[in-house]
């Protein structure tokens, strides 16, 4: 594979990640480039498995889509034409990448396929760590650590955080889609029931559903408070990245924790000027001397 191919690998790659997945892309920018490329591709598989289970299609067709992505994974080498895995498989040879863990992301993303439903908070967790704590342990094959053993349950917690932030956010959304994430045993515990009427305006009693969305909330930021143990394992530059993306979804944590009414009416999120603050506070506290000594650009 010639360098010019793997540059416009990674250029597109970084193209998805700025036009599809703002939130990370503030945090990415506070890497060197070798790094930031390397995590565009891998954000932009992570895209491509989710939009495929996402999609309109029959179940079967995506059900096999993502079959077939796991077999690709599995090959010696990209198809030289799919710019994505191009990119990947370059970024999985400048840093120790688990590419293994994209076989976890599929397996999430099955089980959105067949709509499961999940009865326990523990239940809820194990999908957690299939669809975001993958990606936790894939970035921090890019991060890199001077303890990986002890560093990856916590980019795993990190990343269970801000799943369960997603699924709080994205309540009512999932919901018009037939979705249900929050474990069948709390919504018995605060008498909801996630019912819609055509607008998508919840039926359950106001309180009864406020107080559930806080109690979530809660748990949520028990994982934060476990995943930002991270933070001084990494480099500087990682750690002021890792701090902007877990940032910004603490603050859309507490905002709809604040006001959880607003929060199951309609989708929430920061401004741009909201994020930016994030980011420069994040790289403040790096600049401090927060985490490791940065690390060369591009070196392992």
């Amino acid at each position: 594979m010639t360098s010019e191919h793997s540059k416009k690998a990674y250029r597109h790659c970084e193209q998805i990640m700025r036009s599809q997945a703002r939130n990370f892309s503030y945090g990415l920018r506070l890497l060197p480039v070798p790094k930031r490329r390397a995590l565009s591709a891998v954000y932009a598989l992570a895209r491509r498995i989710d939009d495929i289970a996402d999609g309109d299609g029959p179940a079967g067709r995506r059900l096999a889509d993502l079959s077939a992505v796991r077999e690709t994974l599995d090959a010696a080498g990209p198809d030289a034409h799919d710019l994505v895995l191009v990119a990947l498989f370059e970024a999985a040879r400048r840093y120790p990448i688990p590419l293994r863990a994209f076989a976890d992301l599929v397996d999430g993303c099955v089980a959105d396929v067949h709509g499961r439903t999940y009865a326990s908070f523990d239940d809820l967790v194990g999908y957690c760590r299939c669809v975001a704590g993958s990606i936790g342990r894939l970035s921090l094959g890019v991060f890199g650590s001077d303890d990986v053993e002890a560093a990856t349950p916590l980019a795993d917690a990190l990343g269970v955080a801000l799943q369960i932030t997603n699924i709080l956010r994205d309540l009512r959304e999932d919901r018009m889609a037939g979705r249900i994430y929050l474990p069948a045993e709390d919504l018995e515990r605060f008498g909801c029931t996630l019912d819609v009427d055509a607008s998508g305006r919840f039926l359950d009693p106001p309180e009864r559903l406020a107080d559930l969305v806080r109690f979530e909330a809660d748990r949520a930021r028990d994982w934060f408070a476990v995943g930002m143990r991270l933070l001084p394992m990494l480099d500087a530059r990682s750690a002021a990245c890792t701090a902007t993306m877990a940032g910004i979804y603490r603050c859309l944590l507490d905002r709809i924790s604040a006001d959880p009414h607003r929060a199951v009416a309609a989708r929430l999120s920061l401004t741009t000027k909201e994020k930016s603050v994030v980011a420069v506070r994040a790289l403040a506290r790096a600049g401090r001397g927060r985490g490791r000594p940065a690390d060369r650009a591009g070196s392992h």
